[in-house]
């Protein structure tokens, strides 16, 4: 059998836009919903968009994964996401344990029979859009749902029979405390859910958050970087297992979509602003709708999966990288030792939670 390959389908609308995210996403009338859904179907059956860099021969790739992004692709409705996922599994061999997971926004109106369909049709795992279980926090997120809501999804989704349930916190946003970040954490977890990614919030050049950035009440580099390791110390004292730099689960519930990325896997994207890691070869479809409908195809965007990503890549987790890479660099492996920042044991280097948060830094100083 055919190595396994990840599948990631884009869905760019919101019903408003986050003034922090830069993703390609924004507001489009229903009537625009549904043409794109007939247009991603089209892809999921053709590879038309993307034929310059694939054949027939990729629909023989089993699926490990399905993950469903955006945007927001529960705006799409229940009945949009069960075609999409049919049109997926007659196009491709889908592995029998293969984790299919959608992001959904809180804010449903029917969330009992939204995820009623979803878990009839497959769907194991939903990704919440969480940010903040504090109100002030969240108005000033741009998001509308209140914790009554991100709490009624959770439930919903678990009742319908989909376990596996992870939420975003942000961290470093406006207004945040110590206090309020452990509420946070502290409502997650009372929620059952099974994962937990922790971002920082990072200002991106053309949102609103960028433009404003010298009026926002930010917490400094110093507080932020306390809340990234206040999170991890209170997570993995809580029983959670910090397995990537912003991702945390319990047990053995990673989130195996990602970790695709992560291990340096196959991966095929479908959607305007998707990006695709075939072979060798990097390509994304253009972030233009427009374009998509159209029939836009994709861009080569250059080759990877070198030795060197690979290591990247690996030390951004706690399986770490092979001590035996980093021949040459023992003076630099022992003072970062030294300092905290990582481990060398059993023939592996493992970056600590400082060294998480350094990530960059002491990655580039390695490579």
């Amino acid at each position: 059998m055919e190595a396994p390959l990840a599948l990631y389908l884009h869905v760019p609308f919101c019903a408003s836009k986050c003034p922090y995210c830069d993703f390609y996403s924004g507001r489009w009338p229903e009537e625009t919903r549904a043409a794109y859904a007939t247009a991603l179907t089209d892809e999921i059956k053709t590879l038309r968009r993307n034929a310059p860099f694939v054949d027939d021969g990729v629909f023989s790739r089993p699926l490990s994964s399905v993950y469903f992004g955006g945007g927001t692709p529960s705006l799409l409705g229940a009945n949009a996401l069960r075609s999409l996922l049919a049109a997926v599994s007659d196009r491709f061999p889908v592995l029998p344990d293969a984790e299919i997971t959608v992001e959904v926004n809180p804010s449903l109106p029917d969330p009992e029979g939204f995820f009623s369909a979803l878990q009839t049709a497959g769907v194991n795992r939903v990704s919440l859009g969480m940010q903040s279980a504090v109100e002030t926090e969240r108005k000033k997120l741009g998001r509308r749902s209140g914790k009554a809501e991100i709490e009624r999804a959770v439930k919903a989704a678990q009742n319908a029979g989909i376990e596996d349930v992870s939420l975003d916190v942000m961290l470093g946003v406006p207004s945040q405390t110590k206090e309020s970040l452990l509420f946070t954490l502290d409502f997650a977890l009372g929620l059952g859910v099974t994962h937990l990614s922790a971002y920082l919030l990072k200002l991106e050049e053309g949102t609103p958050f960028f433009r404003r950035k010298d009026k926002l009440d930010l917490p400094s580099e110093d507080e932020t970087a306390d809340f990234y390791l206040l999170t991890c110390r209170t997570l993995e004292a809580r029983g959670m297992r910090h397995y990537e730099v912003s991702n945390f689960c319990f047990g053995d519930k990673v989130g195996r979509h990602n970790m695709t990325y992560w291990r340096g896997g196959e991966y095929l994207g479908l959607g305007p602003g998707a990006h695709s890691f075939l072979g060798s070869t990097r390509f994304f479809e253009p972030p233009s709708l427009e374009g998509f409908l159209a029939g836009e195809t994709a861009v080569y965007e250059g080759e990877g999966g070198d030795e060197e990503e690979k290591t990247m890549l690996a030390l951004r987790t706690d399986l770490g990288a092979r001590e035996a890479l980093f021949k040459g660099k023992e003076e630099k492996l022992a003072l970062f030792e030294a300092n905290g920042l990582l481990t060398v044991r059993d023939g592996r280097v493992r970056l600590t939670d400082e060294g998480f948060l350094l990530s960059n830094a002491v990655i580039g100083e390695l490579i």
